[in-house]
């Protein structure tokens, strides 16, 4: 009898991990800067075999690779823009803009390189990684802390996740290139610009069941073509 329960609850449990999807959850901390008090952002993703959410309070971005499509939900204006594969941010911005956009993009330059360090974040060894950002003569340093330890398949959400970043950081195809170095799963990012330091850590990677609606745009929002300029100012 003991036997049976127990293969019972080992078919229960396999049957609820088919349907779970990878769950992650970061805490960015912005510090103070040109006068703004320091705060903590808390972001959460669900990666899919081809899907991908990034959810946050002001900002969703949500990836859908058989449909190549990515959405962008703003929610404060709760709206929503939708885009075709492989992403340019230049198309989606007010017309001024993307044209400041497109000569900053063509102007940047990027480099990505380990550099020997290692380092234990929460539960994961990971290798660290230099990458130099130089736009309008102004030096943006990133370190990515990648680890290859963590829970899943890091190489099958490569491409997904770099889709995300893409978006969420306005990076260009130079930007993906460079990211191609880097092995394993960003489970901590350290941005040091102009005097302001931003640190993503990564705080629990589980497998979970994925509630109604994590893929997909919000009931009620309205769609439109591109960002507004009050958009931009919030993200």
């Amino acid at each position: 009898m003991k036997k049976l329960f127990f293969i019972a609850a080992l078919l229960i449990i396999s049957v609820v991990l088919l349907h779970a999807d990878v769950y992650i959850r970061q805490k960015t901390n912005i510090g103070a800067f040109m006068g703004q008090p320091p705060k903590e952002l808390v972001q959460e993703h669900w990666l899919e075999k081809n899907k991908m959410a990034m959810i946050s309070p002001e900002q969703s971005i949500i990836l859908d690779i058989e449909a190549k499509k990515l959405y962008m939900v703003i929610h404060g204006s709760k709206s929503y823009i939708e885009t075709g594969l492989p992403l340019d941010m230049t198309k989606l911005m007010p017309e001024q803009t993307a044209q400041i956009m497109k000569g900053i993009l063509d102007g940047m330059t990027i480099s990505v390189q380990p550099n020997g360090q290692t380092k234990k974040v929460a539960n994961w060894n990971a290798d660290g990684y230099d990458v130099k950002i130089t736009v309008m003569g102004i030096e943006i340093k990133m370190v990515f802390w990648a680890s290859q330890d963590v829970p899943f398949d890091w190489k099958e959400y490569s491409d997904l996740y770099s889709e995300i970043f893409k978006a969420k950081y306005r990076m260009g195809e130079k930007f993906m290139e460079e990211y191609k170095k880097v092995r394993g799963f960003p489970v901590e990012i350290e941005v040091d610009t102009m005097s302001m330091k931003v640190t993503a850590t990564t705080v629990e990677i589980s497998q979970k069941k994925p509630g109604a609606g994590t893929y997909s745009v919000p009931a009620g929002y309205t769609k439109k073509d591109k960002f507004s300029e009050q958009d931009l100012q919030k993200r």
